[in-house]
Protein backbone atom coordinates (compact mmCIF):
# COMPACT_ATOMS: atom_id res chain seq x y z
CA UNK A 1 0.00 0.00 0.00
CA UNK A 2 1.20 3.41 -1.06
CA UNK A 3 2.28 6.12 0.01
CA UNK A 4 2.03 5.92 3.49
CA UNK A 5 2.44 9.23 5.46
CA UNK A 6 0.10 9.09 7.83
CA UNK A 7 -1.26 6.82 11.15
CA UNK A 8 -4.73 7.72 9.28
CA UNK A 9 -3.53 5.33 6.41
CA UNK A 10 -4.23 2.60 8.65
CA UNK A 11 -8.00 3.63 10.09
CA UNK A 12 -8.64 4.03 6.19
CA UNK A 13 -7.16 1.27 4.72
CA UNK A 14 -9.00 -1.23 7.68
CA UNK A 15 -12.00 0.38 7.21
CA UNK A 16 -11.98 -0.47 3.44
CA UNK A 17 -11.05 -3.82 4.03
CA UNK A 18 -13.67 -4.31 6.24
CA UNK A 19 -16.38 -2.60 3.87
CA UNK A 20 -14.69 -5.43 1.21
CA UNK A 21 -14.86 -7.85 3.32
CA UNK A 22 -11.12 -8.80 3.15
CA UNK A 23 -9.26 -10.15 6.08
CA UNK A 24 -5.88 -8.19 5.78
CA UNK A 25 -2.55 -8.97 8.08
CA UNK A 26 -0.08 -6.46 9.05
CA UNK A 27 3.40 -6.41 10.16
CA UNK A 28 3.69 -3.35 12.89
CA UNK A 29 6.86 -3.09 15.88
CA UNK A 30 6.38 -5.84 18.16
CA UNK A 31 6.63 -2.57 20.75
CA UNK A 32 3.03 -1.76 20.14
CA UNK A 33 1.53 -5.43 21.49
CA UNK A 34 1.06 -4.25 25.04
CA UNK A 35 -2.34 -4.95 26.62
CA UNK A 36 -4.73 -3.63 25.70
CA UNK A 37 -3.57 -2.54 22.64
CA UNK A 38 -1.80 -5.70 21.49
CA UNK A 39 -4.88 -7.57 21.74
CA UNK A 40 -7.20 -5.22 19.39
CA UNK A 41 -3.70 -5.57 16.92
CA UNK A 42 -3.64 -9.10 16.92
CA UNK A 43 -7.12 -9.30 16.84
CA UNK A 44 -7.27 -6.31 13.69
CA UNK A 45 -5.02 -9.40 11.90
CA UNK A 46 -1.94 -7.41 13.52
CA UNK A 47 2.12 -9.52 13.15
CA UNK A 48 4.51 -8.50 15.66
CA UNK A 49 7.93 -8.30 14.16
CA UNK A 50 11.20 -7.73 16.47
CA UNK A 51 12.92 -5.30 13.69
CA UNK A 52 16.25 -4.60 15.78
CA UNK A 53 18.57 -8.04 14.99
CA UNK A 54 18.16 -11.10 12.86
CA UNK A 55 14.80 -12.96 12.96
CA UNK A 56 14.63 -14.89 9.70
CA UNK A 57 11.01 -13.06 9.12
CA UNK A 58 10.69 -13.79 5.70
CA UNK A 59 10.59 -18.00 6.21
CA UNK A 60 8.05 -16.55 8.72
CA UNK A 61 5.61 -14.65 6.55
CA UNK A 62 5.99 -17.23 3.76
CA UNK A 63 5.14 -19.90 6.46
CA UNK A 64 1.78 -17.42 7.13
CA UNK A 65 1.05 -17.94 3.29
CA UNK A 66 1.56 -21.56 3.25
CA UNK A 67 -0.90 -21.97 6.32
CA UNK A 68 -3.95 -20.20 4.44
CA UNK A 69 -5.57 -21.12 1.33
CA UNK A 70 -6.63 -17.24 1.14
CA UNK A 71 -4.38 -14.06 2.69
CA UNK A 72 -3.65 -10.89 2.57
CA UNK A 73 -0.65 -9.48 3.82
CA UNK A 74 -0.10 -5.44 4.01
CA UNK A 75 3.08 -3.96 3.66
CA UNK A 76 4.40 0.15 3.24
CA UNK A 77 7.40 -0.66 1.42
CA UNK A 78 8.16 2.77 2.70
CA UNK A 79 9.16 1.80 5.97
CA UNK A 80 8.03 5.09 7.87
CA UNK A 81 5.96 7.24 7.13
CA UNK A 82 8.24 10.29 5.96
CA UNK A 83 9.80 9.98 2.31
CA UNK A 84 12.14 7.43 2.07
CA UNK A 85 13.67 6.85 -1.48
CA UNK A 86 15.25 3.35 -0.25
CA UNK A 87 12.34 1.17 0.61
CA UNK A 88 12.30 -1.92 2.81
CA UNK A 89 12.25 -5.14 0.18
CA UNK A 90 11.60 -7.95 2.68
CA UNK A 91 7.39 -7.16 0.82
CA UNK A 92 9.32 -8.18 -2.62
CA UNK A 93 11.25 -11.25 -1.39
CA UNK A 94 8.25 -12.76 0.47
CA UNK A 95 6.23 -12.22 -1.90
CA UNK A 96 8.72 -14.02 -4.51
CA UNK A 97 9.63 -16.73 -2.10
CA UNK A 98 5.81 -17.60 -1.37
CA UNK A 99 5.11 -17.53 -4.97
CA UNK A 100 2.39 -14.77 -4.81
CA UNK A 101 1.54 -11.89 -6.82
CA UNK A 102 1.92 -8.37 -5.21
CA UNK A 103 -1.58 -6.01 -5.26
CA UNK A 104 -0.74 -2.57 -5.61
CA UNK A 105 -2.28 -0.86 -3.71
CA UNK A 106 -2.76 2.96 -2.84
CA UNK A 107 -4.65 5.71 -1.07
CA UNK A 108 -4.72 9.12 -2.67
CA UNK A 109 -5.99 11.88 -0.42
CA UNK A 110 -6.11 14.41 -3.10
CA UNK A 111 -8.79 12.76 -5.22
CA UNK A 112 -10.44 11.09 -1.87
CA UNK A 113 -10.42 7.90 -3.24
CA UNK A 114 -7.98 4.07 -2.92
CA UNK A 115 -7.91 0.79 -3.54
CA UNK A 116 -6.07 -1.47 -6.12
CA UNK A 117 -4.45 -0.65 -8.72
CA UNK A 118 -2.98 -3.81 -10.08
CA UNK A 119 -1.84 -7.32 -9.69
CA UNK A 120 2.21 -7.66 -10.28
CA UNK A 121 3.84 -10.47 -10.36
CA UNK A 122 7.71 -10.31 -9.35
CA UNK A 123 10.32 -11.26 -12.19
CA UNK A 124 13.23 -11.14 -9.67
CA UNK A 125 14.81 -8.27 -10.72
CA UNK A 126 14.20 -6.20 -7.51
CA UNK A 127 15.38 -2.85 -8.17
CA UNK A 128 13.53 -2.90 -11.90
CA UNK A 129 10.56 -4.18 -10.24
CA UNK A 130 10.46 -2.08 -7.18
CA UNK A 131 11.28 0.85 -9.56
CA UNK A 132 8.45 0.12 -11.80
CA UNK A 133 6.12 -0.15 -8.27
CA UNK A 134 7.84 3.30 -7.66
CA UNK A 135 6.80 4.28 -11.13
CA UNK A 136 2.95 3.35 -10.56
CA UNK A 137 2.29 4.49 -7.63
CA UNK A 138 3.79 8.30 -7.29
CA UNK A 139 0.80 8.97 -9.28
CA UNK A 140 -1.22 9.30 -6.19
CA UNK A 141 -0.92 11.84 -3.43
CA UNK A 142 -0.77 10.79 0.46
CA UNK A 143 -2.24 12.89 3.70
CA UNK A 144 1.34 14.92 3.60
CA UNK A 145 2.40 14.89 -0.11
CA UNK A 146 5.78 15.82 0.24
CA UNK A 147 6.30 12.49 2.26
CA UNK A 148 4.74 10.74 -0.99
CA UNK A 149 6.52 8.46 -3.37
CA UNK A 150 8.81 9.86 -6.06
CA UNK A 151 8.76 8.63 -9.30
CA UNK A 152 11.81 6.72 -9.51
CA UNK A 153 13.68 9.15 -12.52
CA UNK A 154 12.71 12.26 -10.04
CA UNK A 155 14.23 10.94 -6.86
Amino acid sequence: MGPHTSNYDFIIGRLAFLQYGVKGSFLIKKELFFPPLGWMLKAMGGIPVDRKGVNNFTDQAVNYFDENESMFMVFTPEGTRSYNPKWKKGFYYIAQKANVPIYLGYIDYKNKKGGFLELFQPTGNVDKDINYIKSRLSQFEGRFPEKGIRHPDNE
